[in-house]
């Protein structure tokens, strides 16, 4: 039996690392008159499916995908939200 599942992923910067991406918006939307923002950090996301046989197979082969493709896991780091969306049995 394969379940599809769908992942949610977040990549985000490390606190440690500087964000200029993130610092430009902070400005221009203080410029914008929205002094109420501050520590503005820009990020990815991505989501994809992953068919396998159960989720705790999902969730090793997610791992290995964030840290070798999706996030540089010397700045970065993920999370993700995974949910089963279909779950298929073999056709008798």
């Amino acid at each position: 039996m394969q379940t599809k599942y769908l992942a949610k992923i977040f990549v985000t910067l490390r606190p440690s690392v500087l964000d200029p991406a993130g610092v430009a918006v902070q400005s221009g939307l203080q410029q914008m008159g929205y002094d109420n923002v501050e520590n503005v950090r820009i990020g990815k996301y991505i989501e994809l499916n992953i068919t396998t046989s159960d989720q705790a197979k999902a969730r090793q082969d997610l791992d290995r995908i964030c840290d070798q493709m999706l996030a540089n896991p010397v700045i970065e780091n993920y999370r993700y939200d995974l949910i089963e969306v279909e779950t298929q049995t073999g056709v008798y």
